[in-house]
Formats: structure tokens, C-alpha cells, sequence
């Protein structure tokens, strides 16, 4: 696969640029350097034409927004609370995979218009509990979300979940399944309209790559 027009990709250290890898590799793109071994923030590949933004994960839908970047890798989460503006969302990629719960100790109550949530998914957590008829209090966390219930912060926390290994040893457990979290190829609207052939082709063949690994998996 030849790209003939410049295309650069935001992505995020860790689980979302190691799971990313396999999809890119099947449209013919591989780094040139390790973002876990390299300080460098910009990352070539083996098209002179196609390079890597290694940025935090909570940057990547603004970075591909304003246009610094043309496509990006993102969770449903962060995109939430993003908002999505100036933003396309044309592929779930299926991967980085976990659920958004509210969670809280055992037997914990999920009802009435008093309730504090802490949280750093604000928005995720406001639209749910506004969907249920509650109006509850969102206090904004940046990590340790686990901590506030047991120091009184707040009743109930809005976060992640993957293994649930955390919140068991905080004593604290799932109470409620807000949505199934993946992450999603994103694409800024001028990069879809300028550069759309190149983008549709990339597009295409991470789509079969996922498509390949679902039926693998299956």
C-alpha cells in the first residue's frame, strides 16, 4: 500500500498504541522506533509520507480537531467527554476494551437526587444518571477515584473497569453497567473531505483487520 499524501496519526502510549500496531501493520504501516524505548513524540514510519503523534490519551480528539493530526485512535470514554465536535467516528476498532460502571460499597444505594459521584468521566456520569430522572452531584477526579467513597467524598464513583481487581481492593464493587467501552478511529473533517482518498483507503484496511481478528476470535 502506497500513501501519496501526508497523513499523520495521533495515538497514546500503552495498551491503545500496542493494540493499535497489529491494525496499522495491516495497511503496510509499521514504526520506525519504540515510543516505549524513544522520547521522541513524533514517530516515523516505513512511509516517509505517514507519521506517529505520541500524545496523552485525553489530548488525542483535540489534537485531531484543531488538525495537528489527521486521524487518532480514542476511547468511546474520552471521546464522551470530548464531545466529538469537528470530529468523524467512522470505525470501532475493538480494542482496549472495558466497561463504564458506577460502583460503590456493597449495597450502596443507586437511588434518590442526593447522591455525590466522583468521577473524571463528568459527562458520561451526568448523562446517565440524568437518563434515569436523578439529579446527582459530579465531583471531578483526575485518579484514585476508589479513594472518595471511603473518605466520604462522595457516595458512588463513575469509572472504568476492566478486571475489577482495583475496586475489590478498596472494598468496593460494580453496582450499575453504564456502557461498553472500545476504542474508535477518529477522523478530523478536513482530513475527510482533503484527503479523503487516503483516508478511506486506510479506513478500509484497518476495517478488514478487524473484521479478520472478530471472526479469528469468534
Amino acid at each position: 500500500m502506497t500513501f501519496d499524501t501526508p497523513i499523520t496519526i495521533a495515538l497514546s502510549k500503552g495498551r491503545i498504541f500496542n493494540e493499535t500496531l497489529p491494525l496499522l501493520a495491516h495497511a503496510g504501516i509499521e514504526a520506525v522506533d519504540d515510543p516505549e524505548a524513544s522520547r521522541k513524540l513524533i514517530l516515523a514510519t516505513n512511509h516517509s509520507a505517514v507519521k506517529l503523534l505520541i500524545i496523552r490519551a485525553t489530548d488525542v480528539p483535540t489534537y485531531v480537531q484543531w488538525g495537528a493530526a489527521d486521524i487518532g485512535v480514542a476511547g468511546k470514554d474520552v471521546l464522551i467527554e470530548h464531545g466529538g465536535e469537528g470530529l468523524y467516528e467512522p470505525l470501532d476498532l475493538q480494542i482496549a476494551r472495558c466497561r463504564l460502571m458506577v460502583a460503590g460499597a456493597k449495597g450502596a444505594s443507586l437511588s434518590g437526587n442526593q447522591l455525590r459521584i466522583a468521577t473524571k468521566y463528568v459527562n458520561a456520569a451526568r448523562t446517565h444518571f440524568a437518563a434515569k430522572g436523578q439529579q446527582v452531584e459530579v465531583i471531578k477526579l483526575y485518579g484514585s477515584m476508589e479513594l472518595a467513597p471511603l473518605v466520604g467524598l462522595s457516595d458512588l464513583i463513575v469509572d472504568l473497569v476492566e478486571s475489577g481487581n482495583t475496586l475489590k481492593a478498596n472494598g468496593l464493587v460494580p453496582l450499575e453497567h453504564i456502557m461498553e467501552i472500545s476504542s474508535r478511529l477518529v477522523v478530523n473533517k478536513a482530513a475527510w473531505k482533503m484527503k479523503h482518498a487516503t483516508v478511506v483507503q486506510l479506513l478500509d484496511a484497518m476495517r478488514q483487520a478487524v473484521e479478520s481478528r472478530a471472526r479469528s476470535d469468534g
